[in-house]
């Protein structure tokens, strides 16, 4: 008797063992934030983790975060109007799509033993200090009067009139890639014996060099002349954290219409319903595929595509940037063609995880274009242009998620 019920004993060991493991794998919904007994008390739908809880202390005001990864909210409500005499304020929020960060905001830096409660395994208790907040969080605080002429720049459609915000000094913690396509043996679109690739790598050092001098951390997925796998062009923006991903090509049309096509456009990804559209993505991920091995396919362009917040978010990114681009293009060349944002199934976009444009800065098959495109000034414009564009979308970012 007493050997059956410790092999049952260790059966009933291991089972827990493996049940917790596979709550832990998978996402898990925050349904709760309440405030009891001087704690934030956070209660999920399943086992969690705590060791997949970041925890970090800000200054500036002093906030202590704690980032809780592959982890959804159960609705937007979940911790709102959460106040506390401990702290100047406290915030849940969606930081990022399988991400929920909490911020509590403190007059100074104080020794927090978060802990999950013995057998409570879908529990987390966050104890909040002991003294008394003095000052009010500078986050309510109300908005200082903005001069008339100041206008703060809001992203609603293609057709927006967007002002520019002065790049700010505090960029050092943003980070974009800059994906230049083709590159090595595949030379892109040519048009009077001018490559594309050549072309989208002199742009994007353009743009590094740009978007360096704001303030941003820049990678590029290619520096000098050579070819890169689909999965080396992506994955790059996943292992930098970055914020954006940018892709410059050049557009290009058969010999019969180059005289008359030609323009500027940005895509994000999406289901492209219009022929042109589809032929300029069948053309792209034609290049980008070489090497991509079989298991690509149009399911991940759909499962990208169903991915809503970065979709929603690669479309804010594309209209800032084209509204900027055309802005600063006409500066000095008033006959460059607004094509606009458009929507299409391009394969390199959909492997990033995060906001993602590719942009056709013009087409190489256009004679008067395609000389304007090898020019410094020009390709100037168009860099400084997107660095502008990257500017008033992360800066509406940043005030959509309170950080």
């Amino acid at each position: 008797m007493v050997k059956i019920s410790r092999v049952r004993l260790l059966k009933l060991i291991l089972l827990l063992v493996l049940t917790s493991t596979t709550l832990f794998s998978s996402v898990a919904i925050l349904n709760k934030a309440e405030l009891k007994n001087g704690e934030l008390r956070l209660t999920f739908n399943q086992a969690y983790n705590k060791s997949a809880i970041k925890v970090m202390t800000l200054k500036n005001p002093t906030r202590k975060v704690f980032d809780i990864k592959n982890t959804k909210l159960k609705s937007n409500s979940v911790g709102r109007n959460l106040n506390s005499i401990h702290c100047s304020s406290i915030r849940v929020s969606q930081f990022k799509r399988d991400t929920v960060r909490v911020v509590l905001e403190v007059d100074k830096s104080y020794s927090c033993e978060a802990y999950r409660p013995m057998l409570a395994y879908s529990s987390y208790h966050i104890p909040l200090p002991k003294f008394r907040s003095v000052k009010k969080s500078v986050y309510n605080k109300k908005p200082k009067k903005v001069k008339k002429h100041v206008k703060t720049p809001q992203v609603i459609s293609p057709n927006s009139n967007l002002s520019f915000i002065l790049p700010s000094k505090n960029n050092n913690k943003n980070t974009v890639v800059i994906d230049a396509g083709h590159g090595g043996h595949d030379p892109g679109a040519i048009g009077g014996k001018k490559r594309e690739k050549d072309l989208v790598l002199q742009i994007s050092k353009r743009l590094r060099r740009q978007l360096i001098k704001r303030g941003y951390k820049v990678y590029m997925t290619r520096s000098d002349d050579r070819f890169l796998k689909l999965h080396q062009r992506t994955k790059i923006a996943d292992r930098k954290d970055a914020m954006v991903f940018i892709s410059i090509h050049a557009n290009s049309v058969p010999k019969r219409k180059r005289n008359r096509i030609h323009g500027i456009e940005t895509y994000f990804l999406s289901n492209a319903k219009d022929a042109r559209s589809q032929r300029i993505a069948a053309r792209e991920n034609k290049s980008v595929l070489q090497g991509a091995g079989s298991q690509l396919s149009k399911k991940v362009i759909v499962d990208s595509v169903l991915n809503g917040p970065k979709i929603v978010e690669s479309n804010k990114l594309a209209v800032s940037v084209q509204s900027r681009i055309m802005t600063n293009v006409h500066t000095m060349y008033k006959n460059v063609k607004d094509n606009g944002v458009k929507h299409a199934g391009f394969y390199v976009l959909a492997g990033a995880s995060r906001p993602s444009i590719l942009i056709e800065v013009g087409y190489i098959s256009h004679p008067r274009e395609r000389k304007r495109l090898f020019n410094s000034k020009y390709q100037e414009l168009i860099s400084k242009g997107i660095a502008e564009g990257v500017d008033i979308y992360l800066n509406n970012r940043k005030k959509e998620i309170e950080l």
